[in-house]
């Protein structure tokens, strides 16, 4: 009987949940083709991608952050038919994720100055910083697309969404082949081709959500209960109250890997590019496991909008058991092959034997970081938000980074040092966001029983 129920548990997450996988392993697939492509230019180049994607990354993660309260405050309208409320929710994100693309860019250029001061070889600096401004331009549509992706999310749309970004992704793979090596009479860019290719993609997206939400008459509805008198405060406020304690908590958690990176550097450019390389490869089996906490806060935003606490708790066990079916199957894989996989990115030697190496590492944190990203998946569905920011800043910033410092370079470990400095963030963090969501289920049970 549990097995029965657990399946149609399965059913009901994984069409949710696989085109949203499949568009974040577009996303992903993207960085491994701008990684692969750079790295046959040398070690050097990718060691530049990997810089400037660190620093980018660090404000770019807090800003697409703030767009993911959207999912959940829509989910509840939805599943309680309220549409007109969603749609209300829906308009003001445009202001809110425009203010804060437009904070973030002037952010990110004021960064330019101090990426000489970050402990990395000058020459990855010099070759960083073009294509660091591309992508800094990439951030203002970036954001305008989040509005129509949160939205379609928290309606149960998760397909749209998949077509958008994967076509997105192909420009930017085959503007990637033209710039980076400057075909069909294209100049020769480099590393700052594959940003500018970034740049071109990001630009698209907007534009085809706009063309959708036009032409589907369903999704044209919502459009048409935007009004003036309904940009109002309150419902920034409430984008604010979700997601600005989600988007710290995506700070703290992309901080400490972009920290790491940055110190990674201080290693040297062989170091940096191998563990570009097993970063982009964690980062690639990682979406899939986005894909689902994505697909586990529609699910739990719907079952919590409609009070339905017995389904809610089968929606969660059963995105637990699909985590954890796939941070198995990842493990084994990145252990066995991890010689072959590096050698898809790089024939440099140097960063060959430091990818090899760092692959085991992330075997080793596959797990807890997969309880942690479901857990947080669960506590955005039913808008418990302020405590996962808690627990990344004591996990990520209290734990991880210092532990990762004392190990790699008091102790000597290395770059293996950081990464155990992940596996201890992570763990810790696990554990206390499962400890956090039984106690919220509880509650939650309590208030709905009475």
């Amino acid at each position: 009987m549990q097995l029965a129920l657990y399946k149609e548990q399965y059913k009901k997450t994984l069409k949710l949940a696989a085109p949203v996988m499949l568009s974040q392993v577009g996303v992903s697939a993207v960085q491994l083709f701008d990684n692969a492509m750079v790295g046959q230019l040398g070690a050097l180049p990718l060691a530049a991608v990997s810089f400037g994607g660190s620093v980018f990354f660090m404000v770019f993660i807090f800003t697409t952050g703030i767009a993911l309260g959207l999912t959940p405050l829509v989910g509840e309208q939805y599943a309680q038919g309220r549409l007109q409320e969603a749609a209300k929710y829906f308009q003001n994100s445009f202001v809110l994720f425009l203010v804060a693309a437009l904070a973030a860019f002037g952010l990110l250029h004021a960064l330019i100055p101090f990426m000489y001061h970050m402990g990395q070889p000058v020459e990855v600096v010099d070759m960083a910083i073009p294509y660091y401004k591309f992508l800094v331009w990439s951030i203002i549509p970036y954001m305008l697309f989040c509005c129509f992706k949160q939205f379609l999310e928290g309606v149960g749309n998760t397909t749209v969404n998949m077509v958008i970004i994967i076509t997105s992704n192909l420009i930017n793979i085959f503007f990637n082949w033209l710039f980076i090596y400057g075909h069909w009479g294209c100049p020769q860019m480099g590393a700052a081709g594959a940003g500018f290719a970034t740049f071109i993609s990001r630009v698209c997206m907007p534009l085809f959500a706009v063309c959708f939400f036009v032409l589907a008459p369903k999704f044209k509805a919502y459009l048409l209960y935007f009004k003036a008198r309904f940009f109002r405060w309150q419902y920034i406020k409430a984008l604010l109250k979700v997601g600005a304690p989600i988007a710290l908590q995506m700070l703290m958690e992309g901080s400490a890997f972009a920290l790491t990176s940055i110190m990674m550097g201080w290693l040297g450019t062989s170091v940096i590019a191998g563990n570009q390389i097993a970063m982009t490869v964690s980062n690639f089996a990682f979406m899939i496991l986005v894909g689902l906490s994505s697909a586990t806060t529609i699910r739990i935003s719907h079952e919590y909008g409609r009070g339905d606490m017995t389904e809610l708790k089968r929606a969660a066990y059963a995105s637990y058991h699909l985590g954890l079916m796939w941070n198995t199957f990842t493990a084994i894989m990145f252990i066995t092959l991890r010689e072959p996989i590096a050698r898809i990115f790089t024939s440099d030697p140097d960063a060959l034997r430091v990818a090899s190496y760092l692959l085991i590492f992330v075997a080793a944190f596959q797990f807890s970081d997969g309880l942690q990203n479901i857990t947080i998946g669960i506590l955005r569905g039913i808008q418990d938000v302020k405590k996962i920011m808690l627990v990344a800043f004591l996990s990520y910033i209290v734990i991880n980074l210092p532990v990762g410092y004392l190990l790699a370079f008091v102790l000597g470990m290395g770059p293996g040092g950081l990464w155990i400095g992940f596996i201890f963030g992570l763990s810790i963090a696990a554990i206390q966001l499962i400890f956090r969501f039984r106690k919220q289920y509880k509650k939650l049970q309590e208030r709905h029983f009475y």
